[in-house]
């Protein structure tokens, strides 16, 4: 990227304000060797500049920057776009659809659809294992019972712990990053497949005495944290995790209220990305992202649960 490319908020919007800057900003992350097709990958093309799109001289078909990509057939400028990128990818608590709507000037509906498809391009996933230290924790997500109308809460509460929630699993390699899934439930056969799937046999994990995690020493250098006697005891702890969700209950709560359990995963991936990502700068936070969208549609009809989903398949 040139040098005046944006290192703020305020500098982003401006810079993305100007039409041609942003189509040339998205070229240049998208298509960094030069432009290819989408559909043939063909490098013969012309430019309709009025329109700003290319006509391909392989399939003779014409296509534009948001081909192929979250941003395909929306009829959202660029501008706003990519200013919402830089908000949501940068905001350390979140951003809720309703200041979308209001920062970028349109509807809730269409704020809503976009940062969901957003928060596609914020997954990150990868068959590379944790070679630890690894922290492993699990937690329930979901509404408070304080909150709940009284016949609501004597259908789903039934004495403490996760009832009525959805369980999380979240696995932290010290100082490196964290990955996160939603689990059916917290039993032993289901976390240790977990475990299996993304720590490398012979690592350091760490937990909290869970039974659930009773049999990892088989296959790990297994330490255990009893949270009823102390909660550090050494390099024996989990508070690595344990602050990621706090992190995570904190957007969840205070900037999204509610979050339907169908679409959890998604508030995952977009709470993993920025800790992931929580060491390197904002232009670079959005560089990473804006390059991680082709190949990730999301339709309103997937969104809705009213066709097959998309991309969360592999949750």
């Amino acid at each position: 990227m040139e040098n005046a490319f944006p290192k703020t908020l305020l500098e982003a919007v401006k810079y993305f304000s100007d039409s041609d800057v942003a189509l040339g900003c998205m070229v240049a992350i998208r298509w960094p060797d030069g432009i290819t097709c989408p559909r043939c990958d063909s490098t013969e093309h012309s430019f309709v500049r009025t329109r700003r799109i290319w006509i391909c001289k392989g399939c003779k078909k014409h296509f534009s920057v948001k081909l192929g990509t979250i941003m395909e057939d929306s009829p959202i400028g660029l501008d706003k776009w990519l200013s919402a990128i830089w908000l949501i990818v940068n905001a350390k608590n979140g951003i809720s659809s309703y200041e979308i709507h209001r920062a970028l000037g349109i509807t809730q509906k269409s704020a809503w659809f976009l940062l969901h498809r957003i928060r596609a391009a914020m997954q990150t996933g990868t068959f590379n294992k944790f070679m630890g230290p690894v922290e492993i924790d699990e937690t329930f997500i979901g509404g408070l019972a304080r909150n709940m109308h009284r016949a609501d809460k004597a259908r789903k509460i039934h004495g403490t712990g996760g009832m009525g929630k959805v369980a999380v699993m979240g696995l932290l390699e010290r100082h490196g990053e964290v990955r996160t899934m939603v689990v059916p439930n917290v039993k032993r056969k289901t976390l240790e497949k977990h475990v299996n799937d993304c720590i490398e046999p012979g690592s350091v994990v760490y937990s909290d005495g869970l039974k659930s995690y009773g049999n990892l020493a088989n296959q790990f250098v297994h330490n255990v944290i009893d949270h009823a006697e102390k909660y550090v005891d050494g390099n024996i702890h989990v508070n690595g995790i344990e602050n990621f969700w706090s992190l995570l209950k904190r957007t969840i709560k205070g900037t999204y209220v509610s979050v339907e359990p169908y679409h959890l995963f998604r508030y995952l991936d977009e709470q993993s990305f920025r800790f992931n990502n929580r060491k390197v700068k904002d232009a670079d936070r959005f560089i990473k992202a804006a390059q991680n969208i082709t190949d990730k549609r999301v339709t309103y009809k997937q969104l809705t649960g009213k066709e097959p989903a998309g991309y969360e398949t592999s949750h």
